[in-house]
């Protein structure tokens, strides 16, 4: 079967880009590309939430204190940098009202024939409930199905996850599966959850303006 793909403008369609605003309860959300000046809000931001986030992330080698700390950030940034330039993510900062609230990543991106990515997400704790994650997911996968080109957005969570889980279940994720012992997440091997939405189950106008007509967040 013969396929037609539309023009991308390069290996890195849709990146660089800067998206939004929603405004929720706690203000207003946007996203843009990670900076290195983020270092000392990321910084804070994690240290503060470790037990918030550790059960959730990847097992990785030190402390949490040592790998959040400010002088991590430089490296973590330059590898972020370098996979969007060439093309395998798309790593956004989350703000609220111009401050740093959080990280959205789209990462593994895959072009033809897939055109697959996964995404995966994080917030600071004292906004967490407040919809400011689920705007900022919104505006990355409708910018994912349209400016970047692709077809399917896988995301993996801990069945214990239940925050995360309602993240992906309003915005119409579906249930795939369960992957036995998927990922090495804090100090074990976790089972974990497949997500998965395509770009022929995005509602008409957008994850977004769903989003504004139930209520849940306002443009701008």
């Amino acid at each position: 079967m013969a396929h037609a793909y539309p023009a991308r403008g390069g290996r890195r369609p849709g990146w660089p880009a800067r998206l939004g605003a929603l405004r929720v309860i706690v203000g207003r959300v946007e996203l843009r590309p990670v900076r290195l000046l983020d270092g000392a809000a990321w910084s804070k931001i994690r240290i503060r939430d470790e037990y918030h986030l550790a059960p959730w992330e990847p097992s990785a080698p030190g402390t949490w204190a040592q790998r959040h700390s400010v002088a991590e950030w430089p490296g973590r940034w330059a590898m972020l940098r370098s996979a969007a330039r060439r093309g395998a993510a798309l790593p956004f900062a989350i703000t609220v009202d111009g401050r740093l609230a959080g990280h959205v990543l789209v990462g593994n991106v895959v072009r033809e024939p897939l055109l697959s990515a996964y995404v995966g997400y994080w917030c600071d704790s004292r906004i967490n409930g407040a919809g400011v994650t689920t705007a900022a997911v919104a505006l990355v996968l409708d910018h994912c199905f349209t400016a970047v080109g692709l077809h399917r957005i896988e995301a993996t969570v801990r069945p214990e996850n239940g925050a995360s889980m309602r993240v992906l279940e309003k915005l119409g994720f579906r249930r795939e599966g369960l992957f036995t012992r998927y990922l090495d997440v804090d100090g074990a091997w976790r089972d974990h959850l497949c997500y998965a939405l395509t770009v022929e189950e995005l509602p008409a106008g957008g994850l977004a303006a769903q989003l504004v007509a139930r209520g849940r967040a306002e443009r701008g």
